[in-house]
């Protein structure tokens, strides 16, 4: 059992809890670093679309999480990023090291403005008018056809870089290892978000908008400011997916991803970084585990391939019911409940983690 004392505010806000959980996470950096000599290419195409979904769930986690926003309408702003990369490129012939921030930051502006007459909306509310943006994102592509080829879509250039070619078919372990260090920066820009003065404003519109204001938080710039930030981060998740696809059109960044992306985090593990990467894991590797078992069942029972239609769909809420029903921390807060028991073994206690009420009596019927 270790017991961490925190003597300090500086120890309240380090990056880790302890010594011995950095050299975990390093060495989690290590494996990961070698993934590309463990596995073979198919495996690490896999591993590579896990992260750019994780940057994706960190981006929505950053708002939903974080702040307490709820949002269906990430997809749009996946499409953003990924058009304004490409388009940056072809159009302008800027090179990825600038049109890449370019396009988040273009996201993330276009969010904020976005965001800004959304502010008041709460609730079931603010996700209709996200899905809303949604629709429109899909709608403008193809009306917008001179620019973004319409319904025919476009192809992402290979990725040069100081003159190394970047591509996913010829060079798919240099694709990951940039993948990875954009992850990385992202979870490094996440957490010391959670440890500034911002981080802790979104945590307490999060809990409660009243009790913000009355502490002196601007709602509505905060609430705008999650917006900006949420989807710039996923504006750079979309670049990279428009990169890893290689072609995409109005299709690809449709409704079905934001309801993809939303499953993601709350199956993972709302508000933890931690909940962005099982959640990115869940959604990147299950259509493959249905592949593999479908196969499997079609070979043991002596026929073809078994395609049932809406498969997919169907076990994505059926898994987003049970964890709603019995582990609404997600898989990270499940996991928390194993490492509290063993940490505190004998002395643990079931109710623990029991549910609390998360809003006041005054927001109850927002």
């Amino acid at each position: 059992m270790r017991t961490v004392f925190k003597t300090s505010y500086d120890a309240d806000i380090n990056l880790f809890r302890h010594p011995q959980q950095m050299g975990w996470y390093l060495a989690l950096i290590m494996l990961a670093l070698a993934l590309p000599f463990l596995l073979s290419v198919f495996a690490l195409g896999e591993a590579t679309n896990v992260l750019i979904w994780a940057i994706a769930c960190m981006g929505l986690m950053i708002l939903v999480g974080q702040t307490g926003q709820a949002s269906l309408g990430h997809a749009a702003f996946l499409a953003i990023g990924c058009y304004a990369n490409v388009l940056l490129q072809q159009r302008l012939g800027l090179p990825f090291l600038l049109s890449f921030p370019l396009a988040g930051l273009i996201a993330g502006v276009a969010g904020a403005l976005i965001a800004m007459p959304m502010t008041k909306l709460h609730g079931i509310y603010l996700a209709i008018g996200t899905i809303a943006i949604t629709i429109l994102t899909e709608d403008f592509i193809v009306i917008a056809t001179p620019l973004t080829n319409g319904v025919i879509g476009l192809m992402a250039p290979p990725i040069d870089i100081f003159g190394f070619e970047i591509d996913r078919y010829r060079t798919p372990w240099l694709l990951y290892y940039l993948i990875l260090a954009v992850t990385l920066l992202v979870v490094l820009a996440y957490r010391n978000l959670q440890r500034s003065p911002l981080g802790r404003s979104f945590a307490a519109i999060r809990d409660s908008e009243i009790s913000a204001q009355a502490m002196g938080v601007n709602v509505a710039r905060t609430k705008a400011v999650a917006f900006g930030i949420s989807t710039g981060i996923t504006g750079l998740a979309g670049a990279l997916m428009g990169h890893y696809a290689g072609i995409f059109n109005n299709e690809t960044f449709n409704l079905i991803i934001s309801i993809q992306l939303l499953l993601a985090i709350v199956i993972g593990g709302l508000g933890s970084i931690h909940g962005a990467f099982f959640g990115a894991a869940v959604v990147a590797m299950l259509p493959q585990a249905i592949a593999i078992g479908r196969d499997v069942l079609g070979r043991f029972i002596g026929g073809g391939s078994i395609a049932i239609p809406g498969m997919e769909t169907a076990i994505f809420g059926l898994l987003l019911i049970l964890f709603i029903l019995f582990e609404p921390m997600g898989i990270y807060g499940r996991w928390v409940k194993i490492r509290t028991y063993f940490e505190l073994f004998p002395f643990y206690r079931k109710d623990m983690f029991r549910r609390q009420k998360a809003y006041l009596k005054t927001e109850r019927m927002r």
